[in-house]
């Protein structure tokens, strides 16, 4: 009998240590993966190690420092569960079309989102270029690699409508989780104004993205990814399967724009790939030999800049606003 109890106070004591142990990794892959602290301190100009950057380092510095110098007005709204987003509006022209811009993981718009504002000023944009949840100047406190982020997108359009008008053509782009964000975005219920998606280097799902990089780090993705999943549940309270770019392109109605480089070592340009077969709307991949993650822009902009302006001028929406700009014209000639 003291023997069986013995062995029963074993086992609990053992299975406590077991849940406790899991919990504890659980929310270790947490704070690595999903938390961004309140206080963070960023820096715009601070480049991504490594040789694909460095031999770029002063395109990107001089990309930045254009957005920086920009007068803008800075604005925000509230996300549907509550958190103060915070984003740069740069005027161009009244009655423009907006262009909403959404920048990647553990970074912010005036450094993701700088490429994207010097082409959208040569289109004669109007510009948004937004800090996600979780980063820079807007609240919260947890990256969810899309998933809710996607909502922040409508939270954007709606305020959008609210300040401009339903008239108002707008376009959503992203770079890197950014762009998996507004793929993500596809599938919900845009109002008709939202006219085009254009995406630079998206991941196919969140999932995909952190197995991989759980490989690059030498861990084993089968091991770590269901620690890193219930981080996510228990902690960041959010579900990594909820949706997928594949998923939700599957479902988009809007005209999509892929850009990705085949050199790109961080979100493979196979992902691109697997999202271009599963759009259900009209779509476009194109791939930069040599680019880098997040580089297209900045290796080859005369060919950026030509795709980005023929994929525009597609949309009937665009054209009265796109046919007098003398920018817009150049490319389509040089197009034909």
């Amino acid at each position: 009998m003291g023997a069986d109890l013995f062995t029963m106070i074993w086992f609990f004591l053992s299975l406590i240590v077991i849940i406790l142990a899991v919990l504890l990794i659980a929310f270790f892959t947490y704070r690595i993966c999903f938390y961004s602290p309140e206080d963070r301190r960023e820096d715009p100009y601070s480049v991504m190690d490594g040789e694909q950057y460095e031999a770029v380092c002063d395109s990107i510095t001089a990309c930045t420092r254009l957005m920086d110098k920009a007068p803008c007005q800075w604005v925000t709204t509230r996300s549907f569960d509550g958190l103060t987003l915070s984003a740069r509006y740069y005027h161009t022209a009244d009655g423009a079309p907006l262009q909403i811009l959404f920048h990647g993981y553990r970074s912010m718009a005036l450094r993701d989102c700088a490429g994207g504002f010097y082409l959208a000023k040569k289109l004669g944009c109007n510009i948004l270029a937004v800090d996600q949840r979780a980063h820079a100047r807007s609240s919260g406190h947890v990256i969810t690699f899309g998933i809710k982020e996607r909502m922040d997108c409508l939270s954007w359009v709606q305020y959008a409508n609210e300040r401009f008008s339903s008239d108002t053509p707008i376009i959503l782009s992203g770079l890197s989780m950014g762009a998996s964000t507004v793929l993500m975005a596809s599938a919900l219920p845009l109002p008709e104004n939202v006219v085009a998606i254009m995406a630079d280097c998206p991941y196919s799902s969140p999932a995909d993205i952190i197995r991989k990089v759980s490989r690059d780090r030498h861990m084993p993705d089968t091991l770590a990814y269901p620690f890193i999943w219930l981080g996510a549940k228990l902690f960041g309270k959010f579900s990594l399967n909820e949706t997928t770019s594949v998923e939700s392109v599957r479902q988009a109605k809007i005209p999509i724009l892929l850009l990705h480089g085949e050199d790109d070592r961080f979100v493979p340009c196979r992902m691109s790939r697997e999202i271009y077969a599963a759009c259900a709307s009209r779509a476009e991949l194109h791939t930069f030999p040599y680019a880098g993650h997040g580089l297209c822009y900045i290796m080859d902009p005369v060919r950026y800049e030509r795709i980005s302006t023929n994929f525009l001028w597609s949309i009937p929406a665009l054209k009265p606003f796109l046919k007098d700009n003398p920018f817009v014209q150049k490319e389509l000639e040089i197009h034909d």
